[in-house]
């Protein structure tokens, strides 16, 4: 049977998990004490409910984000901003046009592209009832760019459940079916609109090429993208799609694919299998992820590292602490934070059974942060479903799908000691370069330099410094100075 992921989250009915205080207590050995998380915003459903993707940090400091559920339009979903300290607006609500042709039940999360816009695909609704790929100011005045399903059976893909990538001033994404041959497809997007289908999955008899992504890609710092499949490969096994277990691939912006890896390799799949989310290029080069299921513990799923020719490594298998007091299922991606390691979240397992926050080293020491529903009534959320993000105070910030007050999921803010830092845009460039530098409390700044070379800036909000690459500058971290103390950026900035 073909799996098809989440894409029909927005009819399921789910059911809260009671928190057991006596397990709690039981397993308080796994708590870290530094670690500190607070419930910002609980969703009501009228407001939106059940988040399926996680967060973006814009350049005005806040934080945009989607609800899978809930708003003001027939249980359809929104768009939302939530501030640092929690003050939530709408700023859409899906199906507020005849025949929801401005997209339904938002699956993916948002990016902020160059323009300063947000973007995104949406998986149902639009023109044809297949998704859409919809542009949405920071006010919320919301622009459809193209309805999938508009070629004759929707060769131009359908149901794309991943946010978008912009490289080169275009979008790239990925639709979970459709495509020449039904299995989905990976397409590219101008800001006008225009669409080309860069490639359609299982193009050969049993899908070696992968089949159904679910997530979105990333691009490399070698110019190529990279992503997965939950289906497809070489690999066939009974717990997995008809089609397969799952692949790692590379592809050109020319639309030229390479499997990298094909999921279920080793025997009884310990290498994991099904990943549902997408990569991340660490600062060594070498991408990570996870897988859903597989691994050596009970088909709980893993978490890797692929090199970009295809070396690949289990780091770890979750549930291998008694319990699954470690988490299992991930369905999110990884992210790399400012001290080097790796953080993620499983929407299952823990000390209570209703998912997990992790640390993973590059080098594969794992350790637990957090147990969901730890707090009274689960107002902390469950079954997160989404990556982390860590804001430029240093701090990390996420979604649960359920839990919190009224049930329909939280944002949430997660403390682990890491200090403030800045973020450039773009992190490379040549001399004369124009660069944002985002942060926070940047009011007042007095030094911006390149690996010590003195640049000339302007400060445009608390959130934002705007400069040029300066002539002399060579590869390093940027540093701005303020009143209270020196940033630094969180990766080095490179100058070809």
């Amino acid at each position: 049977m073909r799996s098809l992921g989440f894409v029909c989250l927005g009819t399921l009915n789910w059911k809260s998990k009671a928190c057991t205080l006596l397990l709690f207590c039981a397993m308080t050995a796994l708590s870290l004490s530094a670690q500190t998380l607070t419930p910002l915003h609980n969703f009501d459903s009228t407001d939106g409910a059940n988040p399926f993707a996680g967060l973006v940090q814009a350049t005005d400091g806040n934080f945009y984000g989607t609800t899978n559920v809930g708003g003001a339009n027939a249980n359809n979903g929104t768009v939302f901003k939530i501030t640092p300290g929690g003050t939530l607006t709408t700023l859409y609500s899906f199906c507020a046009q005849s025949n929801c042709t401005d997209g339904a039940l938002p699956v993916a999360g948002l990016i902020q592209a160059t323009n300063g816009n947000l973007y995104a695909t949406i998986q149902s609704g639009g023109a044809n009832n297949r998704g859409t790929v919809f542009k949405i100011t920071t006010s919320g005045a919301l622009t459809t760019l193209y309805s999938f399903c508009a070629q004759n059976s929707c060769t131009d893909g359908a149901l794309p459940l991943a946010g978008l990538v912009q490289s080169g001033g275009n979008f790239y994404g990925t639709t979970d079916s459709g495509g020449a041959n039904g299995f989905g497809s990976i397409f590219r997007i101008t800001p006008a609109g225009v669409l080309t289908t860069l490639y359609s999955f299982c193009g050969v008899s049993g899908c070696p090429d992968g089949a159904s992504p679910a997530a979105g890609l990333v691009l490399a710092s070698n110019g190529s993208l990279y992503g997965t499949t939950q289906s497809g490969g070489a690999n066939k096994n009974t717990n997995c799609s008809v089609e397969g277990c799952g692949t790692v691939f590379k592809i050109t912006t020319g639309g030229a694919l390479t499997v990298l890896y094909n999921f279920c390799s080793k025997s009884g799949c310990t290498d994991g299998q099904t990943p549902e989310a997408g990569l991340i290029q660490g600062t060594d080069g070498n991408f990570y992820g996870t897988t859903m299921s597989g691994g050596a513990n009970n088909n709980n799923g893993t978490i890797f590292k692929i090199s970009p020719t295809g070396t690949f490594k289990t780091l770890y298998s979750l549930c291998s602490l008694s319990s699954c007091a470690d988490g299992q299922g991930p369905v999110a991606g990884l992210i790399q934070a400012t001290d080097g390691n790796f953080y993620g979240t499983t929407e299952s397992g823990g000390t209570l059974g209703a998912g997990t926050i992790f640390k993973i080293t590059p080098s594969g020491t794992f350790t637990p942060l957090y147990s969901f529903c730890s707090q009274s009534a689960c107002a902390d959320g469950e079954e997160p479903k989404a990556a982390l993000i860590q804001a430029t105070n240093g701090n990390f910030y996420g979604t649960t799908f359920i839990g919190g007050i009224h049930g329909y999921g939280v944002v949430f803010e997660l403390s682990t000691g890491l200090g403030p830092f800045v973020e450039t845009q773009p992190t490379s460039g040549k001399v004369g370069t124009a660069v944002k530098i985002l942060g926070t409390n940047l009011t007042g700044a007095t030094s911006v330099s390149f690996n010590g070379t003195a640049a000339v800036f302007k400060v445009v909000s608390s959130s934002e410094i705007t400069t040029t690459v300066p002539a002399g500058a060579t590869s390093g971290t940027v540093k701005v100075v303020t009143p209270s103390g020196t940033l630094s950026s969180n990766v080095a900035f490179k100058i070809p």
